[in-house]
């Protein structure tokens, strides 16, 4: 596709069909999105309609890297070039006032007939194509105004000839070669661009290796990747990248597997740990069974939610699509007033060829059409590699937009892990704190509960020595009672449970925690506060949004003082306990009437109807399938950081994409005018054409670069 113009068809052509129920493409990523009944018509028939339509489309998954036109592509531009460069010699000779440098008018003939009816087929075939499908493209302004150009420089060579005149003052080829030599140079660069530089799958792919060790028929032999299977057993030493997800079988070592996980400090691996493809052995050396392959790994995972993101969409795009419509009917339209406004005014044909030509050439649908989705492909990479997978790019758009966030408790700004709080002893007391500990977790060590064992490991963290417990016996949902040598009968669990209130002065986390009494011999000899843990980004977090503008309300279905408490820590002054689903998806609603741009983050399978409701919704990786399939994006990573990531991503992406419509307009804008007013010859307007595509990739590419708060 050489233009939005060409994607604005297809989707057209489409569109037209009675079996299909919607279809998008995409001019950055060169993807047409079809959603068809499959009852009345197959894939095959989809590619036929895109050849009649004038492309070649290619199923997704069969897409090859480098097509063989590709490299045939190469070579013409080269010789396009190479037949450039006198043209260029003889333009600046003309300049300075050397016409010595200038080619023969014979010979400027000749070169451009090679290049007008060789190397511009491409744009007539696009040109021809584009009229029979009833709308007109970029190569119609290139092709019709170049051929415009060669005709009359012709005429204009000929005609001198038979006069016996000399003719070089006459003529205007280097127009025609050197305006098809920048466009072609354009195109070329923007399509470099937009497959290396801006798109972040080729990243991915390089994350995993083509060569691969297997172990098959006793002997350890070196394969492709495509020819692993399930069950193979693979080694991969320092310095290589894992294969496939698998489970290490022998050796240890380490692992980097930032690219996934988000976490910088390589991981230990050994004998049972869970490898995954893509990762960078730092140190060592593994062997491991592959258990998923391909696009089942989570880096498969991760490429397939990228390109099928950036194959998308943008709301705002919709502005682009309706301008690129009309865009160059209009110039067309335009250009012919200038060719008959110039004409009269100056009695010169020769001029006013030259100026209507030139609009033609200057204006560039091009930049229009990659104005969004040019920013929406660097905008997911960068959100991609921050942990953040945008199911589309609508979510990402409106993720730009939201000024309220709506977070869950627990297992969102919380950790599902509890921790003591505060502890209690009376003043009768005969045992210490640290001695506390070690015969609480002696019985606790027994059970599964997640109190105790919290319990347990804040009494391992202190480095008590644990005594063994003997005669254990459980009460379900009271406590847990048994001997412990050289104390006595420890008892430890609910107050009823052990007999004991404790004392009404206590209050503040005493209030709102979950309480763990201890006896000895059924004398009180303590107490245990156990509250949820905050995630070590919540509060950096929380600020960071606070400070954007960003107002930031928890929804809990937990009681109130928790949720308080919690609320309190974290400097959020609106706080919700005792929520039910309902309650949680009602509380949005509320806030959208209001105006507010609503997200929600959420874990639970409890989150869904309000992860629905909201205007966009991000759920944690490590949450319940409802969760995820409910929200717009995914926290890969399993911390609210990667949200206020998201947020700001987004509002860069929207910015940028906001700075690209308005240069691309703007551009078309002054350039068309400059042109019909005879300020820019059509050399110079082939050269901006060029240009401004680049320069809104350029912009585009800035996002990749961008920096995010830590």
């Amino acid at each position: 596709m050489t233009c939005q113009s060409c994607a604005s068809r297809i989707e057209k052509v489409l569109n037209k069909k009675p079996f299909v129920e919607q279809a998008n493409v995409n001019f950055a990523v060169e993807e047409a999105q079809v959603v068809f009944d499959s009852t009345q018509a197959t894939t095959e028939d989809v590619l036929n309609i895109l050849q009649k339509t004038g492309f070649k489309g290619i199923l997704k998954n069969d897409r090859q890297p480098v097509l063989p036109e590709d490299r045939k592509a190469h070579w013409q531009l080269w010789l396009l070039l190479l037949i450039n460069i006198p043209f260029l010699i003889g333009m600046i000779g003309m300049l300075i006032g050397n016409h010595r440098l200038m080619l023969s008018p014979m010979w400027q003939f000749v070169l451009a007939t090679i290049v007008q009816f060789g190397l511009a087929i491409p744009f007539y075939r696009g040109a021809i194509a584009s009229i029979r499908s009833g709308l007109a493209n970029m190569d119609v302004l290139v092709s019709s105004g170049t051929l415009t150009i060669y005709l009359y420089a012709t005429y204009m060579l000929f005609y001198h000839i038979a006069q016996g005149h000399n003719a070089l003052h006459h003529i205007y080829f280097e127009a025609a070669v050197m305006v098809i030599g920048f466009v072609a140079l354009g195109k070329f660069l923007e399509e470099r661009t937009k497959k290396h530089s801006l798109n972040s799958l080729e990243l991915l792919l390089q994350l995993t290796p083509k060569k691969v060790s297997v172990f098959r028929d006793e002997t350890w032999q070196t394969i492709s990747l495509d020819q692993v299977k399930i069950g193979d057993v693979l080694c991969t030493n320092h310095g290589e990248r894992i294969a496939a997800d698998g489970i290490v079988e022998e050796g240890a070592g380490w692992c980097d597997e930032s690219h996934l996980t988000g976490e910088s400090i390589p991981e230990m691996k050994q004998i049972k740990s869970m490898v995954l493809a893509g990762a960078m052995v730092t140190e060592g050396s593994l062997i491991y069974r592959a258990n998923q392959l391909g696009s089942k790994t989570l880096l498969g995972d991760m490429m397939k939610a990228l390109s099928d993101a950036q194959g998308t969409k943008a709301p705002i795009a919709r502005f682009a699509d309706k301008v690129a419509g009309i865009f160059v009917p209009a110039v067309l339209i335009i250009a012919m007033v200038t060719f008959g406004l110039t004409w009269w005014i100056t009695a010169n044909i020769g001029t006013a060829i030259i100026h209507s030509v030139a609009v033609l050439v200057i204006a560039c649908p091009c930049a229009l059409g990659l104005a969004t989705p040019a920013a929406i492909m660097a905008g997911m990479g960068k959100a991609v590699n921050s942990g953040i997978w945008f199911k589309d790019a609508t979510a990402m758009e409106e993720t730009a937009r939201v000024d309220t966030v709506v977070l869950d408790k627990t297992g969102t700004l919380t950790t599902s892990e509890l921790a003591v709080a505060a502890v209690w002893q009376p003043e009768s007391a005969v045992i210490s704190e640290k001695d506390l500990y070690r015969i609480t977790a002696a019985v606790e060590q027994n059970a599964t509960h997640p109190i105790a064992k919290a319990i347990v490991r804040s009494a391992l963290e202190k480095r008590s020595t644990i005594p063994t417990a003997l005669s254990v016996k459980t009460e379900v949902g009271l406590g847990v009672s048994a001997e412990v040598e050289g104390v006595g009968f420890i008892k430890v669990g609910s107050p009823e449970f052990c007999g004991f209130q404790l004392p009404s002065q206590l209050n503040g986390i005493w209030d709102i925690a979950s309480i763990v009494v201890v006896s000895i011999n059924n004398e009180i000899a303590g107490a245990f506060a156990l509250t949820d843990t905050l995630r070590e980004e919540s509060k950096g977090t929380i600020k960071r949004l606070q400070q954007n503008n960003i107002n930031v309300i928890i929804m809990s279905g937990d009681r109130q003082p928790a949720v308080d408490y919690i609320a309190q820590q974290l400097s959020i002054t609106t706080a919700f306990g005792k929520f039910t689903p309902r309650d949680k998806a009602a509380r949005i609603q509320a806030l959208q009437q209001e105006g507010r741009v609503v997200a929600m983050v959420g874990d639970g399978i409890n989150d869904a109807a309000a992860l629905v409701m909201a205007n966009v919704s991000f759920a944690m990786k490590s949450g319940s399938d409802v969760a995820e399939q409910a929200a717009s994006a995914t926290l890969m990573w399993q911390s609210i950081k990667q949200l206020a990531d998201g947020i700001f991503i987004a509002q860069a992406t929207l910015k940028n994409i906001k700075q690209n419509l308005f240069f691309a307009l703007i551009y078309n804008a002054l350039g068309i005018p400059l042109a019909a007013l005879g300020y820019l010859n059509p050399v110079i307007a082939g050269a901006a054409m060029a240009l401004s595509s680049i320069s809104v990739l350029t912009n585009a590419l800035r996002l990749k670069r961008l920096k995010i708060e830590q």
